[in-house]
């Protein structure tokens, strides 16, 4: 792929990642309300992004290459935080907090936790689409769930491919 492609690309991604998020948080407080959405989904979405990003940087990989997941990162915490606040669940949030630190410090431990978890993500990112899956598919209503940020995601993934 040419460079001038593989940099536009690149920045594309970083900037629909800017934004991927907002229709959903946009979507939810509009509605004041989560109905649709899963934590578990998110739960495991969110794991995989912090795995991601800490291999970056366990790694010294280029900051250009792994840009985007803070800025994802830090939108996945707001939608969390609303989908707690909204399903009633916001007692969880400091349960959830402890385990997304400590795991954060724990993949640091062995390279070979770093490597194993590494390797995981992908499983961890399906998971994460079949649990928001299954929760439209048990409740029959996909309540506040953007198809817009659904769509964001695809282009950011099929954008990652070809870029690597």
């Amino acid at each position: 792929m040419a460079p001038a492609l593989l940099d536009v690309a690149n920045w594309s991604t970083c900037a629909v990642c800017a934004v991927m998020k907002v229709p959903q948080v946009a979507a939810v407080l509009a509605a004041r309300s989560a109905r649709g959405l899963s934590v578990g989904s998110l739960a495991l979405e969110l794991t995989g992004f912090l795995v991601f990003l800490k291999y970056q940087i366990y790694y010294g990989y280029p900051l250009q290459t792994y840009l985007e997941y803070p800025i994802l990162i830090a939108q996945d915490v707001v939608l969390f935080l609303f989908i707690l606040h909204f399903s009633g669940n916001m007692k969880q949030a400091l349960l959830y907090t402890v385990t997304f630190v400590g795991g954060w410090y724990m993949l640091a431990l062995h390279k070979w936790i770093m490597d194993l978890a590494m390797n995981l993500c992908t499983l961890i990112s399906a998971a994460s689409k079949f649990a928001q899956l299954r929760c439209l598919w048990q409740t029959k209503d996909s309540g506040q769930v953007s198809a817009l940020t659904w769509a964001l995601s695809a282009y950011t993934s099929a954008s990652k491919l070809l870029a690597t």
